[in-house]
């Protein structure tokens, strides 16, 4: 369903690049649902980890077969500094929230952007 179709935007426009990430992002506003920090159940570390995963996993630069929570994005998979930066936004898409780039310069692994988020969220062990 909803999945199938994002995954078919994504690899649609995968290789997007500087301007026109802003357009990728975009085409994903208008088809992803949008979500707020105040609104919808609570969420636990576990529903983060699984959507924070599935963005990464929807990413064409990253190996779904070899990601882990600890993969780091730069050795693993060789992830240039657009590459992150198409990450983020797809981040700040799916939770609905800007990440500043101060904070977004310290994710060097999905570990990292969980740890984030879930700091966002309130969402503690």
């Amino acid at each position: 369903g909803f999945c199938l179709y994002l995954l078919f935007i994504t690899r649609q426009f995968s290789s997007l690049r500087a301007t026109q990430s802003l357009a990728f992002t975009n085409v994903l506003r208008s088809v992803v649902p949008r979500r707020s920090l105040g609104h919808g159940p609570p969420m636990t570390k576990p529903m983060i980890q699984d959507r924070v995963m599935l963005v990464l996993r929807l990413y064409d630069k990253v190996d779904p077969e070899k990601l882990t929570e600890k993969s780091d994005f730069v050795k693993d998979f060789g992830l240039d500094s657009l590459d992150h930066v198409e990450l983020v936004m797809a981040m700040e898409e799916e939770f609905n929230f800007e990440i500043p780039d101060v904070d977004s310069e310290r994710f060097k692994t999905p570990a990292d952007i969980i740890r984030y988020i879930c700091d966002k969220y309130d969402v503690y062990d």
